[in-house]
């Protein structure tokens, strides 16, 4: 098994997009078995992946969601009947994760994380790290891809301790360059904090616009300087039925779109080489 989170600092950089894609191609073009992890509070991965009715009806049913990998408390239910109960959390390994479609997984998010307090050094970091190696014993995963938040928090921190790889989507824009090198320096520094042994799978370009200016200049800044073997060869360029159709649980193998299908495959390709030659 392989955990690898897709990470930026930076929102809309198609990071989410590039994340639920890749499952479906590993899934569908290599019949890999897929987690996707979504610890965005946000949770834009599950909303691509299950409708409205479909998420609000599993947590009527009271199924799982990364709440239950962080949230360990023992809660106290009221009822008029029996009145105060206690409720303890479910064991660790017996978290399910939903089946979206053959062999593709998805432990949904949750908005609830923005009501967790969580404090390094408490040991909740290392939640999703132990909920990984527990559930693989029992769906033996060959990939665990990991959606994070954009934003250098804590759940980052989770992400970093739990994946072996890390890659990095961007927009070929000014300001999304400007924060790779700072994103850099920020896992460098959890790495030294946290003795990881987590390793840069890559940078892939997103949302590209090829023959203009600001993509020029974005290659020139990957490949003339220390990020020039990260950079992938395959980009995901910018199409707008794409962005329509993510959230009705349309994946880019669906598209009429040969480009597309044809660069995502090369990026899933090109991900396998580069954590499979270690």
């Amino acid at each position: 098994m392989k955990v690898i989170c897709l990470i930026n600092m930076k929102g809309g950089v198609g990071k989410t997009t590039l994340s639920v894609n890749l499952c479906d191609c590993l899934a569908r073009r290599n019949k890999a078995k897929v987690l996707l992890i979504d610890i965005d509070p946000q949770f834009n991965s599950t909303q691509c992946l299950m409708s409205t009715d479909e998420y609000i009806n599993h947590l009527k049913n009271k199924r799982d969601t990364i709440i239950n990998v962080y949230d360990r408390n023992v809660r106290p239910i009221i009822s008029t009947v029996d009145g105060i109960n206690d409720t303890e959390p479910k064991k660790i390994d017996e978290i399910e994760p939903i089946l979206i479609k053959e062999n593709f997984y998805l432990l949904p998010g949750n908005l609830e994380l923005y009501r967790i307090e969580m404090s390094p050094g408490e040991g909740r970091e290392n939640k999703l790290n132990k909920y990984i190696k527990s559930i693989n014993e029992k769906y033996d995963f060959d990939y665990v891809i990991i959606d994070t938040p954009p934003t250098p928090s804590i759940w980052m921190t989770s992400a970093l301790l739990a994946s072996d790889y890390y890659l990095i989507p961007v927009k070929p824009d000014p300001i999304s360059f400007t924060g790779l090198d700072l994103l850099q320096s920020i896992i460098n520094e959890r790495k030294e904090n946290l003795d990881l042994k987590i390793e840069c799978c890559g940078v892939v370009l997103t949302i590209v616009e090829p023959n203009t200016l600001v993509y020029s200049e974005a290659v020139n800044f990957l490949e003339g300087g220390r990020w020039k073997k990260y950079k992938f060869a395959k980009e995901l360029h910018k199409r707008t039925k794409i962005a329509r159709t993510q959230m009705s649980k349309t994946f880019i193998l669906d598209l009429d779109d040969p480009q597309s299908k044809l660069n995502l495959v090369g990026i899933m390709n090109e991900m396998l080489k580069r954590i499979n030659n270690e």
